[in-house]
């Protein structure tokens, strides 16, 4: 497919992230596959905590953080795992985000760990996805045991590293797919 612009946004604001390393790698992959591709540092947005009273455009670069995620054609989102999740920092971006910019989009998914898989990070934020109508990629990655795994800004196991690059082909590859039907949490998700 031509002109796929692929957007990762990374949810680590760590100086050394290996999340952002592994977000570097995929996106490295989808350039190699033709695409368009961005990082988005969430370290470089004034995102406050999110508060449905507060309107988009009043909220620091809420908006702009949104438009360039509504541009893209496929994302992928990165994140450490905290405490059986993923970090307060993606969260708070993904709330600013909704439907305009996530319906019927690619979405690849990357956990990282300090320690074991980062399996509950990678399950809740496919939910949201689902629940935003977004075709999540059934291809992830998880990359336990980061300091091990990646030493220099490198991937230590090749097995990993090509995981991680098929992730960055497979979100050009499919970035035009139109999911049918739709997710079924989407009409139950329009806010409380």
């Amino acid at each position: 497919m031509a002109d796929v612009t692929v957007h990762a946004i990374c949810g680590s604001l760590r100086e050394g992230s290996h999340t952002r390393t592994t977000l570097e790698c995929a996106l490295d992959a989808a350039a190699a596959a033709g695409g368009e591709t961005e990082l988005i540092e969430l370290g470089e947005y004034d995102l406050p905590i999110f508060d449905a009273d507060v309107d988009r455009a009043d909220a620091g670069d809420a908006a702009e953080l949104a438009r360039r995620v509504r541009t893209a054609d496929a994302i992928i989102l990165g994140s450490p795992m905290y405490h059986g999740s993923y970090s307060s920092p993606l969260k708070t971006a993904l709330d600013y985000c909704g439907f305009d910019e996530f319906e019927d989009k690619t979405v690849g998914l990357v956990g990282v760990a300090g320690g074991a898989f980062p399996v509950t990070a990678l399950e809740h934020l496919r939910t949201v996805c689902r629940a935003l109508n977004a075709w999540v990629l059934p291809h992830q990655v998880a990359v336990p045991n980061a300091n091990g795994a990646i030493e220099d800004g490198s991937f230590v196991d090749d097995r990993l590293e090509a995981r991680v690059r098929t992730l960055g082909e497979r979100v050009v590859q499919y970035a035009a797919i139109e999911p049918d039907p739709g997710s079924f949490e989407a009409d139950q998700n329009r806010g409380g």
